[in-house]
């Protein structure tokens, strides 16, 4: 049996403080990576920029791993951005989930990529690299974020080209909505880089911050702690290198019960 129809059976007796939710959509984009959209449980509330727990049941367990919503929180769906691991626990089963499938997502959302954990200021950048940007494909959706912020700053670094698909269709889906793109209007700036092929902008964020490449080609001045604060999400080397960058700027680290310039994720999917 595979693992959804082992799902769809713990489905029909949930134990307490979890949902069943139904896969909607399936795209596949690289052999690596690809989104999917299931219903949202009227119950479930969530701060953009959190994550969820979710899973299939394995071996004749459910099993979850820690996924950014990548849907803003007003949304009627749940949207999931996820990369496919052939030997990964979870992701070997979760790549092959097809529309109609069963989805299970423990109740509680969390994180701390959220507006809440920065202080006020005017440039929001968020750095991103993989899959890291799912948390803010759901924040870039949401209003509030530019309603504290006058600029915000989404930097996407992939290996390669067609990794950076899913920020490209983003950046399209709010051109699309009439209401979003309103609000979005021209705050909103979109910095794709690949580091292992030809592109107009190439090389790791952290190359591009301390050359200072990333500001002379978004016209913006260097990182100023009076102004700038950051969200940072994706693969552990470009967390630590980007906030060593922006401690050096001045910036400190913040969480949900201390606001600062940055904010950092911590969880990660396998």
């Amino acid at each position: 049996m595979t693992a959804h129809v082992k799902t769809e059976e713990f489905a029909l007796n949930l134990p307490e403080g979890v949902f069943a939710e139904t896969v909607l959509s399936v795209t596949h984009y690289t052999d690596r990576l690809f989104r999917f959209t299931m219903t949202r449980p009227a119950s479930f509330r969530f701060r953009s920029g959190e994550f969820a727990m979710i899973g299939l049941v394995v071996d004749g367990k459910p099993l979850y791993r820690a996924y950014s919503v990548a849907s803003p929180s007003w949304a009627e769906e749940l949207e999931f951005f996820s990369i496919k691991v052939q030997e990964g626990p979870l992701t070997q089963h979760l790549q092959a989930i097809k529309p109609g499938d069963k989805v299970l997502m423990r109740k509680k959302p969390t994180g701390t990529l959220v507006l809440d954990a920065l202080t006020p200021g005017k440039r929001l950048y968020m750095f991103s690299t993989g899959t890291g940007i799912a948390p803010f494909a759901s924040l870039i959706r949401d209003p509030e974020t530019y309603e504290k912020f006058d600029e915000v700053i989404l930097t996407h670094t992939c290996r390669e080209v067609a990794e950076l698909k899913y920020g490209f269709d983003l950046m399209d889906e709010i051109k699309a909505d009439e209401m979003l793109s309103e609000i979005v209007g021209d705050k909103l700036k979109h910095y794709a880089t690949v580091t292992r092929e030809d592109f107009p902008f190439k090389g790791r964020i952290t190359d591009l911050i301390e050359n200072g490449k990333l500001f002379t080609d978004l016209g913006v001045p260097p990182l100023d702690p009076a102004v700038d604060r950051a969200m940072l999400c994706g693969s552990m080397a470009m967390i630590k290198d980007t906030a060593v960058l922006l401690e050096k700027a001045g910036l400190t680290e913040g969480a949900n019960n201390k606001p600062a310039e940055f904010v950092i994720e911590r969880a990660f999917v396998g």
